[in-house]
């Protein structure tokens, strides 16, 4: 099963994409608002920033591990691989320069909300640092909120959110 969003409404439609082939031309009317808009099978006009609807929560690009953006009513699961250094978290915008967004149209996510900067110890081990960015909203980890220049040390499985959204880290 796959989903398609409504352009007008961002409500998800969902069809057995089995039931076609590559390259046909499907049109939908959205049930919410009305909207008829059309898409072709197997050709995507998406940013590599959105994932698959079942993604692998162990996915590594990179060594770094990756955070799962945990579905809810605002998007569905996202896997997002991390790199070496700062990665900026926040909801995707056209334009947006951050390096670790996520789709999503919950509206307590600002654009460059938080920041895992994932560095060596001693041991060269990986390290992972949770901060705040000075969001609207605030950062949580385990129900308290990371204040103001405050950086938080994370490991794997370490559920963290921001604005009414989710994450999980998944370390390499």
């Amino acid at each position: 099963m796959k989903r398609v969003r409504c352009p007008k409404c961002d409500q998800y439609i969902i069809f057995d994409e089995t039931q076609y082939t590559e390259g046909q031309s499907l049109v939908f009317q959205c049930e919410a608002c009305g909207k008829q808009f059309g898409i072709r099978i197997g050709v995507s006009k998406l940013k590599a920033t959105q994932k698959e609807d079942n993604p692998d929560e162990q996915a590594n690009e990179g060594g770094c591990g990756s955070i799962v953006v945990i579905e809810n009513v605002f998007h569905y699961k996202q896997v997002i691989p991390l790199q070496m250094g700062d990665n900026v978290i926040g909801r995707y915008q056209k334009g947006n320069p951050i390096n670790t967004p996520f789709e999503t149209v919950d509206p307590s996510v600002d654009l460059n909300h938080c920041t895992i900067n994932v560095s060596r110890d001693k041991r060269g081990n990986l390290r992972y640092t949770l901060s705040d960015n000075n969001s609207n909203t605030g950062t949580f980890v385990d129900n308290v909120e990371i204040k103001g220049k405050e950086r938080r040390v994370i490991d794997d499985g370490t559920l963290f959110t921001i604005g009414a959204t989710s994450i999980i880290l998944r370390t390499a």
